[in-house]
């Protein structure tokens, strides 16, 4: 599966538009993260609890956006952002989204 955030794909093209597709992940911070972060931004600086816990929650929309293309027989995912906001005060959603599409190699 190639994914990318721009319209075209070096040395493919886009032979047909499947549709748009996203994976949606909303992750609650735990006690024990709220906590560590709570002391780390006291001091100031980058929180790594957070850093890691959005990592991975865009790896994971990510991974959800790619089989809802690979379902409807898409091998790439042009065009794809971000989306996130926050969900009351502990939790936050991330949404991966583009346009599927098959690529082909252009001979």
């Amino acid at each position: 599966m190639i994914i990318t955030t721009t319209e075209q794909v070096a040395g493919q093209r886009v032979v047909e538009t499947r549709g748009t597709v996203f994976g949606v992940v909303v992750r609650s911070r735990g006690l024990g993260g709220n906590i560590m972060a709570g002391l780390r931004s006291l001091a100031g600086g980058e929180i790594h609890e957070y850093t890691q816990l959005l990592e991975e929650t865009r790896h994971q929309a990510i991974t959800r956006m790619v089989e809802r293309a690979t379902a409807i027989g898409a091998n790439g995912v042009i065009m794809m952002r971000f989306d996130s906001s926050e969900m009351g005060e502990t939790m936050s959603e991330i949404v991966a989204y583009g346009t599927a599409v098959v690529l082909q190699p252009i001979s």
